[in-house]
């Protein structure tokens, strides 16, 4: 199958940009042009690849040719700046997904190794739901648990984060002066860092068989989650590679949680995707279980 790079360029922009107007101005050309190569993209493959919704979403089949396209597009800007043929200053963009405790701990230093020759895109997400943005083309790496490949990809063990429940002393104290029995546990005000977090209810569902509800606060960010800790708002599960050092007490020490953590990647050949996983793998050493 012959596929158009003009075609895919137009597929590309849309799905980045929402709306067919906002992929013409990316692309210095018409609404009516944007629409017609994707027309004629979808009569070539006989597959609807977007839903014509505000914004434009890929279909399954749009998300494989968006994949393509976004590979093609990263292939071509590193020959471009191999060959000195594009704009010195344009360097190839390398989109991650990467999860907010490996961003906070020990992700940033692997970024810090690779040679300053492209330019990063890190989009955050629970570990859980990385593995969507590479199966939907939105980056071309990530830090995931998921440990079949996405489609396209290659897979590398990275190791394990332990998770402790910990608390400060004062609300250790308080809430759980006898320990962290599951009549303590059940009213002990929690906190989660967001909505798809749930390492507090994995934590909970294995010191009770009964569903437990405390009340709960949501603070998404790797430092203030742990702030928010420190400052007896709740208790919480953090990773021992962020927990401050005597500030923080690990209030049930016979329970742990491990997160098995995987880097998937594209499974096309560039320098610079190579250079970052070598780095990713390298910084994960010591880190990780």
């Amino acid at each position: 199958m012959a596929l158009d790079q003009g075609q895919l360029d137009a597929l590309s922009a849309a799905v980045a940009e929402g709306t067919f107007e906002a992929a013409a101005r990316y692309l210095h050309i018409t609404p009516s042009a944007v629409s017609q190569r994707i027309k004629a993209l979808e009569t070539a493959v006989g597959r609807v690849l977007l839903t014509r919704t505000k914004p434009i979403h890929p279909t399954p089949p749009g998300q494989t040719l968006l994949r393509v396209a976004r590979q093609m597009q990263a292939i071509t800007a590193e020959a471009a700046h191999e060959l000195g043929t594009g704009s010195p200053d344009l360097k190839p963009v390398i989109p991650v997904a990467v999860n907010a405790d490996s961003l906070a701990t020990w992700f940033l230093p692997a970024l810090a190794a690779v040679e300053p020759s492209c330019v990063f895109d890190l989009h955050r997400s629970d570990q859980d739901q990385t593995a969507e943005l590479l199966r939907d083309g939105t980056v071309m790496a990530a830090v995931t648990t998921q440990a079949e490949p996405v489609p396209g990809c290659t897979v590398k063990r990275l190791g394990r984060m332990r998770y402790r429940a910990r608390a400060a002393p004062n609300f250790a104290a308080t809430w759980f002066p006898t320990g962290p029995t599951v009549d303590a546990l059940a009213q002990a005000p929690l906190v989660c860092f967001d909505r798809k977090d749930q390492l507090q209810d994995r934590y909970l569902r294995s010191r009770s068989r009964r569903r437990l509800c405390p009340p709960r606060h949501y603070v998404p960010g790797a430092g203030d989650y742990a702030r928010a800790i420190w400052l007896c708002l709740g208790w919480g599960m953090l990773p021992d590679l962020q927990a401050p050092p005597g500030e923080l007490v690990d209030f049930d020490p016979g329970h742990h949680i491990d997160v098995t953590l995987f880097w998937q990647r594209w499974h096309i050949h560039t320098t610079v995707l190579d250079r970052l996983s070598e780095a990713v793998q390298q910084a994960s050493v010591g880190k990780l279980r």
